[in-house]
């Protein structure tokens, strides 16, 4: 049976704060006017918010915290709750400890706040006790101020838009001259995103605003809204960059923008897709160095690059690469090319669309508008006596059967397919249609891949007391990790996000006369995987658990990438 929690005016008056008879009075008042004791006891006068908020922190068990007491307003870090979130719902964040979010709130009665804000943050909340008044106040101080100081360094869109807005009162916006604000405010935007190390900049129309985001490390971040007025000047010149068709707004588009940025050409390829705002323009950063990396810096440990190295280097046969969409699957096969690519090997490319250009290799687009398909691009390749062929990915039969006999002919190929690990690649190649026995006899290795954040060199810590749920979700114990295991701190260098760039976790699955026999067979996916751990693979969160004891990531951000491996 649950325990009965003692009421609040009983606290109250016997804390001596209140008398029994204002306890009394404030009921009455309360139940007739459907307001909460604690609120008509401050509007009464009987006792201050500080008090009433103390009594409900011991009515609930919970920790209260006076932000006036020296030192406590230190403990706040705004960076971990969006600031509309603060604003809207009074609440203010205190840090994270073992994969908790310590959240100060005002009413502890409000389960439908906690609900929404752990979905929306997707994060475990421990709440504590405050004042809704000192909540306010701390509010209206501290992120007034960050607001200027967001302003002065958002001046570069701010400025150019009022500027653009107070020549055009009378004329339409300029969107072509390289002296409008249009313009600049377009460039620079781009410009930016490129130095802040962003993949991918979207430009969302809403309903009364335009949302400008940046993708960096793999999660968007909120950088301006724009004003609902600019928006189709906007889209118009980012669409008049990429040369696409303005007058036309019922159909995706795709095209693409060159930049000079710091002295280098910047490729970005812009997708515009019709929503019920208007459009959504995505512009995706191409940087040439960054297929260049080196295999090493691709994040492969010792045996998985020994192996990767030997695979690459075979006459013939498939090696396919596997993950979800931005998972870094065409930096990999890329990186393995640029180490290929010598005068002594023909190389092409079938790829939809084109991404990086690359000297000395052949690179056909894909065209399916006039019937150049991937199918059509493989059987001419194939006339043309290559070594190594790659095609950007394995969609359908003809494709993955067309490929498969050029790696039966003495052909390396190279590929990728969407899987959610290397095991499943087989199952799905036959339920496209592929026969079997040609799965069995072409494939020599599947790789997966996901990307995961890397700590920042300059501000990650040890962590003494990482969150248990986590280490056994990565299959670690607190032994295992004491000393190794770092946590995400945060400082100018990483945007207060406590990571600075990406690398990936592999599970490399060779194939074996034993495995052959089961993808020949059908065999169940478990029997597959359980036949490749026997062989030597090491799964996506193994790989990731030697890089968390390695000091690279943290064991929450392994959960994250590969929860599903994690589960299992």
């Amino acid at each position: 049976m649950a325990r009965s929690r003692t009421k609040l005016g009983d606290i109250l008056v016997s804390w001596r704060t209140i008398s029994k008879e204002q306890a009394e009075k404030a009921a009455a008042v309360a139940k007739g006017s459907g307001k909460r004791l604690g609120e008509v006891l401050t509007e009464l006068g009987f006792a201050s918010e500080e008090a009433v908020a103390k009594a409900l922190a011991n009515q609930f068990g919970m920790e209260y915290v006076d932000l006036s007491a020296h030192g406590a307003a230190n403990q706040i870090d705004t960076s971990l709750v969006p600031d509309d979130l603060i604003k809207k719902n009074l609440v203010l964040p205190l840090g994270k400890a073992n994969g908790k979010l310590k959240l100060l709130v005002h009413d502890p009665m409000d389960i439908e706040l906690m609900d929404k804000l752990r979905f929306r943050l997707n994060v475990e909340l421990e709440p504590k006790l405050a004042s809704r008044g000192q909540i306010r106040s701390y509010i209206e101080g501290t992120l007034k101020s960050k607001e200027r100081e967001v302003s002065a360094k958002e001046s570069l869109v701010s400025e150019s838009i009022d500027r653009s807005v107070d020549r055009s009162v009378d004329k339409s916006i300029d969107i072509a001259g390289e002296d409008a604000p249009i313009v600049r405010l377009c460039n620079r935007i781009l410009t930016e995103a490129v130095k802040m190390r962003a993949s991918d900049v979207h430009i969302e129309p809403m309903a009364d605003r335009v949302r400008l985001r940046y993708r960096i490390d793999g999660v968007c971040i909120e950088r301006d809204n724009l004003p609902k007025r600019m928006q189709n000047a906007v889209l118009s010149r980012f669409k008049l960059m990429a040369s696409m068709n303005i007058a036309e707004k019922r159909v995706p588009q795709d095209g693409r923008i060159k930049l000079g940025v710091d002295g280098t050409d910047i490729d970005f390829r812009v997708s515009a897709c019709p929503a019920y705002h208007g459009e959504s323009v995505v512009a995706r950063i191409l940087r040439p160095d960054s297929v260049r990396i080196g295999l090493v810096n691709l994040g492969f440990e010792e045996d998985n690059l020994a192996i990767f190295n030997r695979i690459i280097r075979r006459p013939n046969g498939i090696f396919l690469v596997t993950g979800p969409t931005g998972s870094g699957k065409t930096t990999t096969l890329y990186s393995a090319l640029d180490v290929l690519n010598k005068p002594d090997k023909k190389i092409i490319t079938a790829e939809d669309p084109v991404e990086y250009n690359f000297d000395g290799i052949n690179q056909c687009q894909v065209k399916e508008g006039i019937g150049l398909g991937f199918h059509e691009i493989l059987r001419s390749m194939l006339r043309q006596a290559p070594n190594i062929i790659l095609v950007g990915e394995i969609r359908d039969r003809e494709v993955g059967e067309i490929a498969i006999q050029a790696a039966l002919t003495g052909h390396l190929v190279f590929s990728t397919l969407h899987t959610n690990d290397a095991p499943s690649a087989i199952t799905r190649l036959v339920d496209m249609g592929i026969k079997p026995f040609l799965v069995a006899s072409s494939i020599q290795a599947i790789m997966a891949q996901r990307l995961i954040r890397i700590l920042c060199p300059k501000c990650k810590q040890v962590d003494p007391n990482p969150d248990p749920k986590f280490m056994s979700l990565i299959g670690l114990s607190a032994s295992d990790g004491a000393g190794k295991v770092h946590k995400a701190v945060g400082c100018e260098n990483c945007n207060r996000t406590g990571y600075r760039g990406r690398k990936a976790i592999f599970e490399m699955m060779l194939m074996n006369s034993q495995i052959r026999d089961l993808a020949f067979n059908l065999a169940p996916l478990p029997e597959v995987r359980k036949a490749a751990v026997a062989n030597g693979m090491r799964s996506l969160v193994e790989d990731g658990k030697l890089k968390v004891l390695a000091g690279v990531t943290t064991p929450d951000e392994i959960a994250r990438v590969a929860q599903v491996e994690a589960q299992d």
